[in-house]
């Protein structure tokens, strides 16, 4: 499921697709409507790590948005079992939880950056444009 913004004026990010990770629709909503307003193409969502997983193997998104709590496979695990079987995935993780222990741990893992919620549209496009190097 492949999602375009109508704005011309932020067509410059179209060919960076992204994958939204969280088990709340609303925060996936809220998530994706950034991107769209912001030029993303918001490649597919997630309700859980587990098929987080397996959507990242099947649609290879440039950027994935990861939240931490969820059900069947919580967001550490699935950023853990991404990273080792795609090194170069770009992982944000967006959660509620703002424990400096959980924050070091995804850092460690390999997640590029961390947004604790309440989502802040200009700190999420600035982390996503960072870790994306646009």
């Amino acid at each position: 499921m492949t999602e375009q913004t109508d704005n011309p004026a932020a067509s410059a990010h179209l060919d960076k697709r992204i994958l939204i990770v969280d088990d709340a629709a609303i925060i996936r909503r809220i998530l994706k409507a950034m991107f769209q307003k912001n030029g993303f193409t918001v490649a597919g969502e997630a309700e859980d790590g587990l098929q987080g997983m397996n959507l990242y193997r099947e649609l290879k998104p440039d950027l994935v948005t990861m939240d931490i709590t969820m059900p069947n496979v919580d967001g550490i695990s699935a950023t853990r079992n991404i990273l080792h079987e795609f090194p170069d995935a770009r992982i944000i993780m967006v959660s509620s939880v703002g424990q400096e222990n959980v924050i070091r741990e995804a850092i460690g893992l390999g997640a590029l950056d961390f947004i604790v919620k309440p989502l802040k549209e200009e700190q999420i496009i600035s982390a996503v444009k960072r870790v994306l190097d646009l």
